[in-house]
């Protein structure tokens, strides 16, 4: 039931790993009374000293070593992972997953014996604390599952996650559960009573129970159930199921002139034929080296042609998403899955997307054009990898810097980890204080723990920092919140306080007294994973360096991170980065920006040996190379998102009826292609290609593929009006603006309230405040504001 809005939060760059929205908690001692919690040590480390701890405990193996064992001689008692007090072992999972499931029992209790006015104006808050008890268990349990590398905790942990997942599903056929708060929402004398945050999250949960059929007669229940299974089945199919038509193409080892030699001697078979495989690295470095034009389109035509296995999957797929959107009552799954969103209607997305092809156009003939004399004749879709790759090269060799080459040896990860640190407080009033982990905290030797705190030096979140690789490791980028902020009422207090002294209302995850309403609060707890290489112990002192790209990536990251910090709600059901899909890349995407703007390098970037800072030479000569890199592909690599939205909400807008007669799934691609592809597409060439089979994120963001490069033409007006309109980008006003109309909210807000307010009733686009309604023309006009020319990949 309730959780059933764990939509994936991550990013299209975070997106390889899948996961569901998990919220956040942060670690706190266990209380010495039910209302004494003491964040973290504040009475020696100010400042200066936690602004350099945090660069050395990144940057120094023999530092991080000596800091991290500092509470292992103080308190050599086991602590439970991420200071969840039942933890401390494998058995412990069983422990936290039943005593939750407990919890969840009396209050599922409660909700359907209610009765009185008093039981009924209760009700959200019962149910977004039974959301808490069950994502606690099932996002946590999630996350230690696939991280953590004893093989008995992942065990123990997909037990607890099985356990309480189970239980979800059962309250989803709670019928009970559904007309308790429908009564109640429907009752003025309840709904007047209800806060804001109060109202907003019943709307939710009703939506959710509406997702789940739970209204619908038992016979057509039982229908959704089974489409709901099928699509389940199918959409992991279709993600996992990628294949091309052939799995390979033949060709003279002659005709390959331009690759690499090495690698064509590899494939070479004893009668001079080399069989270029069709998935993999092999047949890129084709398109982009090969100069004989017949190669590439033979490969290019072959890349982009699906199985007739793969292709039915989607049509399937397809079918069946259809048919559960009009027994939901919606005239497409598009209608369905947009109803929450900011954009609402699959036409409204359409305005935005069709909008953005026209603001997009000139940059995509600009490097067309250029790219077309390169060649010296029409340019074919095969040939776009090959001259830019071209262009990259002779660019790189006439005009890169030696200084670029060194740019790395300003950007330690410690620098990178303080920079940021110093912008969070300059910007939003907090800062990042490394804090040392007790024994058995952290689910690896290598995990760091910083404390996030306020002006006030009171503590308002926890993040745990893995970001080095080891083996087995997934390299994908994420953030993860392991539990979310809430407010912890005194019912819930006593309730502990009945169990035993050593109960934590929090689970003895961390907890905040907030300073004005004297309101215990669950404080988020967030990890940050990521896949860069260990600073050496070679004896040289080198620490981990970043490239340019590696510095964005963790500036999105740490985008996402903020949301969930500043996003601190009443209920955990709207906190953080809870909020609407085609909204939750937003902070992540403008955080790039941050990353290499000059007064933000400013800020951090300095040589890991000598301290000299990054000079404002090197500083002019890498915003040149991205300028020069974008005007040779970012405009086409925009197109190309912006073509993959509008065939995803082709398939996805086409009602039951349309589907009768089966989809061709295929020709809709081709339709799409053909009227807004600035490259000529491949039509008439029969068989035609099939690229669609291979775009797997049509089953996990169906009618959703918009959302990221939505957000990024709202980033980019942000960081254009409010972060850089006469002013310095690290500016204070600016950042309260944006922590305030933005930031704070969390899911609590409507998204397009969020923008009105950021941007101003002063900014021309948003004149009178016609933003804040959304609608069919503020779609169009974030369209209208573009992408820039950065380019992304797909």
């Amino acid at each position: 039931m309730l959780p059933l809005r764990r939509r994936p939060w991550t990013c299209r760059k975070c997106l390889q790993q899948l996961q569901s929205r998990a919220f956040e908690t942060a670690a706190s001692p266990t209380p010495r009374t039910p209302f004494q919690y003491p964040p973290v040590d504040t009475s020696s480390p100010k400042k200066n000293v936690d602004d350099a701890t945090i660069r050395r405990v990144f940057d120094s193996q023999p530092f991080w070593k000596e800091f991290s064992q500092q509470r292992s001689a103080i308190a050599p008692r086991r602590a439970g992972l991420v200071q969840n007090q039942y933890l401390t072992s494998p058995e412990g999972f069983r422990v936290f997953a039943n005593i939750s499931l407990q919890k969840c029992q009396a209050i599922v209790a409660k909700v359907l014996e209610a009765s009185t006015l008093e039981e009924y104006r209760a009700m959200a808050r019962d149910l977004d604390r039974l959301s808490d008890l069950l994502c606690r268990v099932i996002d946590l349990s999630d996350f230690i599952r696939t991280i953590h590398p004893d093989p008995q905790i992942q065990e123990a942990a997909t037990q607890a996650y099985a356990l309480m997942f189970e239980y979800m599903n059962v309250l989803n056929t709670t019928t009970g559960l559904h007309d308790q708060l429908s009564k109640a929402a429907a009752n003025p004398e309840v709904v007047s009573h209800w806060t804001e945050a109060e109202k907003i999250v019943a709307q939710i949960l009703i939506k959710d129970f509406s997702n789940s059929a739970i209204h619908m007669p038992p016979a057509e229940r039982q229908r959704f159930v089974n489409l709901s299974n099928d699509i389940s089945q199918i959409g992991s199919e279709f993600f996992n199921g990628a294949e091309p038509a052939k799995s390979q193409v033949t060709f003279s080892a002659n005709s390959l002139q331009g690759l690499d030699p090495m690698l064509v001697q590899k494939i070479k078979k004893w009668n001079n034929k080399a069989p270029v495989p069709t998935m993999g690295i092999v047949p890129r470095l084709v398109l982009r080296s090969v100069r004989d034009e017949e190669v590439r389109k033979d490969v290019y035509l072959a890349t982009r042609t699906s199985s007739t296995r793969q292709v039915q999957r989607l049509e399937q797929l397809m079918m069946k998403r259809a048919e559960l959107a009009q027994l939901s009552g919606y005239n497409s799954f598009a209608h369905m899955t947009l109803s929450d969103k900011m954009a609402k209607t699959p036409e409204a997305v359409s305005n935005f997307l069709t909008s953005l092809v026209g603001s997009n156009r000139g940059p995509v003939r600009e490097e067309l054009s250029q790219l077309q004399d390169l060649k010296g004749g029409p340019l074919q879709p095969w040939d776009h990898a090959y001259y830019v790759h071209k262009r990259v090269m002779e660019y790189s060799q006439s005009r890169r810097s030696r200084q670029l080459s060194i740019v790395p040896e300003f950007f330690s990860l410690g620098t990178v980890m303080q920079g940021l640190s110093r912008l969070f407080d300059r910007l939003y009033g907090v800062r990042l204080v490394p804090q040392e982990t007790a024994p058995g905290e952290t689910w690896h030797p290598d995990v760091r723990r910083l404390d996030v705190v306020d002006e006030a030096e009171q503590h308002i979140a926890v993040i745990y920092c893995d970001l080095f690789s080891r083996p087995s490791k997934h390299p994908n980028p994420a953030h993860f919140t392991l539990r979310c902020s809430r407010d912890i009422s005194a019912e819930e207090i006593a309730e502990s306080a009945s169990i035993g002294q050593s109960a934590h209302p929090n689970d003895g995850m961390a907890t905040a007294m907030d300073p004005q309403t004297q309101t215990l609060r669950q404080l988020p707890t967030i990890a940050l994973v990521c896949d860069f290489q260990e600073p050496l112990t070679n004896g040289s002192g080198r620490p981990t360096l970043l490239s340019e790209q590696s510095v964005r990536t963790l500036f999105h990251e740490m985008g996402h991170a903020v949301h969930s910090v500043l996003g601190q709600t009443p209920l955990q059901s709207i906190s953080g980065t809870r909020c609407s899909t085609d909204f939750a890349e937003l902070p992540s995407v403008l955080m790039e920006s941050f990353a290499t703007a000059p007064e933000v390098l400013s800020l951090y970037a300095r040589h890991w040996q000598t301290d000299e800072p990054l000079s404002e030479s090197m500083m002019r000569s890498m915003a040149l190379d991205r300028t020069a890199h974008g005007s040779i592909y970012g405009a086409v690599e925009n197109e190309s998102q912006i073509l993959m939205a509008l065939v995803d909400q082709a398939y996805h807008s086409m009602p039951v009826e349309a589907t009768a007669n089966g989809i061709d799934t295929t020709d809709i691609y081709h339709q799409v292609f053909s009227q807004y592809s600035s490259l000529p597409d491949p039509d008439n060439i029969r068989p035609r290609t099939s690229w669609q089979g291979f775009f797997g994120h049509l089953y996990g963001y169906g009618a959703t593929y918009y959302s990221y490069i939505f957000d990024r033409a709202i980033a980019n007006k942000l960081w254009q009006d409010v972060f850089l309109s006469g002013r310095a980008s690290v500016d204070r006003a600016a950042g309260e603006r944006y922590k305030n109309e933005v930031l704070r909210w969390g899911g609590g807000r409507n998204g397009w309230r969020c923008v009105a307010g950021v941007l101003g009733s002063e900014n021309p686009s948003n004149k009178d405040g016609r933003l804040a309604e959304g609608g069919d023309e503020a779609m169009r006009e974030v369209g209208r504001w573009g992408l820039g020319r950065d380019g992304m990949s797909g």
